[in-house]
């Protein structure tokens, strides 16, 4: 298949989160399986740094960017300007021959410049949300102002919904039936690539450039953001301190505005020592991070599937997680525990975990095996591939 991906930001716009990371493995994973891959993007890599390049081939899928007009604008209020995205669409679509559009996310100016191109040249278009429904999570206001005006005629456009999850499936359900449209859904989850973590850097590396000492790790790998919900993690530790003194917590991702109360809640827990703030982490320090870490801790709401969770996953860590993960196989398959969202159910399971070197090595075992099992980029993209060919076969026949 001839495939274009739409995205507001692509490799290595890692600052921005796991529906970069996903897309980024999503595409190089369905280049490898023979489809022509083309991504269409914007040039921003952070709030403060652009891509300097604006077409390039990684991993076998060819990158094309257009200029934002306000990169800081794309940074803090999480806004596109892009110059040119349509008509780069429309020569893309006619050069290549394009067979079906993927857009990543759901509410994006992206999606307005590239939608009505692919409708009027016939293009059939699907959207994966990436956990971007949901009203009460991520600003609010801007979602409903957006249903309310563009949103209303964007969700008529789109010929399908790649969810991530169950419960994603249904919340993409109900807010196109709420418009009278009842859309085709699939739910197909992300993946990783297993032989990425076959070779794992030494476990000490990690430990002493972070001073983190012989006991156990907890590793909390996300963007310092509210939503992820390491407020609520910081003091879950400190009460498991009290059981499992000797443990530390390695805070690995950029900011988004949380940092600053983070250190200072540290400070006041008495955490100082015992709780490391190492800013985004890529390449093989991300990976000396993971080889480090004993237990993988994510209590976020609002997630859509979270790849930080598989790759701890595919490295053989346990994952304690909340409901807002939406990934109960975890627990299901005896590599993770799913807790509230609170603060004693966090501490209760820390210490649960973090005391029972045996039960964690039985979880690794399972967590390995999950991953094998269900989650890697071929299995994913063999799921996709049959998704992709019914709608574009019903796409033909609607043509008919």
């Amino acid at each position: 298949m001839n495939l274009l991906h739409v995205i507001p930001y692509y490799a290595p716009a890692w600052a921005y989160g796991g529906s970069v990371r996903a897309a980024t493995d999503l595409t190089r994973a369905l280049a490898q399986a023979g489809h022509r891959v083309t991504v269409l993007t914007t040039d921003t890599l952070s709030q403060a740094e652009r891509a300097p390049v604006l077409r390039e081939t990684l991993d076998g899928v060819e990158v094309l960017r257009v200029r934002n007009l306000s990169n800081a604008l794309r940074g803090r209020l999480n806004l596109s300007t892009p110059r040119g995205m349509a008509a780069a669409a429309r020569t893309l679509i006619a050069e290549r021959q394009i067979d079906l559009i993927h857009c990543h996310e759901l509410r994006t100016v992206e999606n307005l410049r590239v939608v009505p191109v692919a409708k009027a040249l016939g293009v059939p278009i699907v959207v994966s949300p990436h956990g971007t429904l949901p009203l009460n999570t991520g600003r609010p206001t801007f979602k409903r102002a957006w249903d309310w005006v563009p949103g209303r005629w964007l969700l008529l456009r789109f010929d399908a919904v790649i969810a991530l999850t169950r419960d994603e499936a249904a919340d993409a359900r109900a807010l196109w039936a709420a418009r009278g449209i009842d859309i085709p859904i699939y739910i197909v989850p992300n993946g990783v690539h297993p032989d990425e973590f076959a070779a794992l850097p030494p476990r000490d590396a990690a430990r002493t450039r972070w001073n983190l000492g012989a006991g156990p790790v907890v590793l909390f790998l996300g963007r310092l953001h509210e939503r992820k919900g390491l407020q609520r993690l910081l003091p879950a530790f400190a009460g498991a301190l009290e059981q499992v003194p000797e443990a530390r917590l390695l805070v690995a991702g950029p900011d988004e505005g949380m940092l600053a109360a983070l250190q200072a809640q540290a400070r006041a827990l008495a955490l100082e020592e015992r709780v490391i703030f190492t800013g985004l982490l890529t390449g093989p320090a991300r990976l000396e991070a993971l080889a480090a870490a004993d237990l993988f801790a994510l209590p976020a709401e609002g997630e859509g599937f979270s790849m930080a969770a598989l790759e701890a996953l595919a490295c053989g860590l346990p994952v304690l997680l909340t409901p807002g993960c939406h990934f109960p196989e975890a627990a299901e398959a005896g590599a993770g525990v799913v807790v509230p969202r609170e603060v004693e159910p966090l501490r209760e399971a820390l210490i649960a975990l973090l005391a029972d070197p045996d039960r964690r090595a039985a979880m690794s075992q399972q967590a390995r095996a999950l991953i094998a099992e269900r989650y890697t980029w071929p299995q994913i993209v063999a799921q996709l591939e049959a998704a992709y060919a019914s709608v574009i076969a019903r796409a033909q026949e609607t043509r008919r």
